[in-house]
C-alpha cells in the first residue's frame, strides 16, 4: 500500500509523512497528479496559499474529481481541505470542486487562529476510538460548504462555529492538523490508513 503525499510547496511534508508512516503506510513525495492517481491514495498537506497551491493543480481538474467521485481515497489537510471546494476570498484560482462551497476568510479580530481547539465529532469511521478531541489549528481561513451533510464535525472560534471536518465518498478533510494534535489526530491517520487498507 503506497500513499501519494502531494508536493505542492505547502511545506510540512516531514512531519505527516512520519505520521503516516508510522500508521504503517509507505509514503510516496511527489508533484505528479498522474502518479498520485495511480497509488493507494492521496494525501494534501497543509499550510501555504490557496493561489499557490491551486495553481499547482492540472489545467483540467476534472480527473481528480472524477476519481474522488469515483471512491479513490484521499485525505485533505488544512490547506487540502480548502482545495477540496470551488474558490477562496484568499486568492485567484479554483479548487478541485468535489465539495460544494467556497472558502472564506474567519471573521474574528484574532486571526489567524493558532494553537489548539476543541472539535465536535460525528459518528464517522475516521473518529473511530478517537474520543474527546482537542484539534490544532493554524488557519486565518475556513470552508463553508453548501450542504450540512458534507460536515462530520464542527469547531468554534470567536463564536463562528464552522466546519473543522467534510466528507464525500471516500475523501476526508480536517481543517485541523492531525498529525500536530497528539494522540487523537494520530488515530485519525490511522483510522485513514486502515480504510484504504480496506479498499485495497
Amino acid at each position: 500500500m503506497r500513499l501519494a503525499l502531494l508536493d505542492y510547496g505547502a511545506g510540512n511534508l516531514h512531519s505527516l509523512g512520519k505520521a503516516l508512516e508510522g500508521a504503517g503506510a509507505e509514503v510516496v513525495i511527489t508533484s505528479d497528479w498522474s502518479k498520485a492517481l495511480s497509488l493507494s491514495a492521496l494525501i494534501l498537506p497543509g499550510v501555504g496559499a490557496f493561489g499557490a497551491a491551486a495553481a499547482a493543480l492540472p489545467q483540467d481538474r476534472a480527473p481528480i474529481r472524477e476519481a474522488l467521485q469515483g471512491g479513490f481515497p484521499c485525505l485533505g489537510i488544512c490547506l487540502g481541505m480548502q482545495l477540496f471546494f470551488e474558490n477562496s476570498e484568499e486568492s485567484e484560482g479554483d479548487g478541485i470542486s468535489l465539495v460544494p462551497g467556497s472558502v472564506e476568510l474567519l471573521d474574528a479580530p484574532v486571526v489567524p487562529q493558532m494553537g489548539w481547539n476543541d472539535v465536535e465529532i460525528d459518528d464517522d469511521p475516521i473518529f473511530e476510538g478517537v474520543g474527546p478531541l482537542i484539534g490544532y489549528y493554524a488557519n486565518s481561513y475556513i470552508c463553508v460548504p453548501d450542504k450540512e451533510a458534507d460536515t462530520i464535525a464542527w469547531s468554534e472560534y470567536d463564536n463562528r462555529r464552522f466546519a473543522a471536518a467534510v466528507r464525500r465518498e471516500n475523501t476526508w478533510g480536517m481543517q485541523f492538523h492531525p498529525e500536530k494534535s497528539s494522540a487523537p489526530g494520530r488515530r485519525i491517520i490511522a483510522n485513514f490508513v486502515a480504510a484504504v487498507r480496506g479498499m485495497s
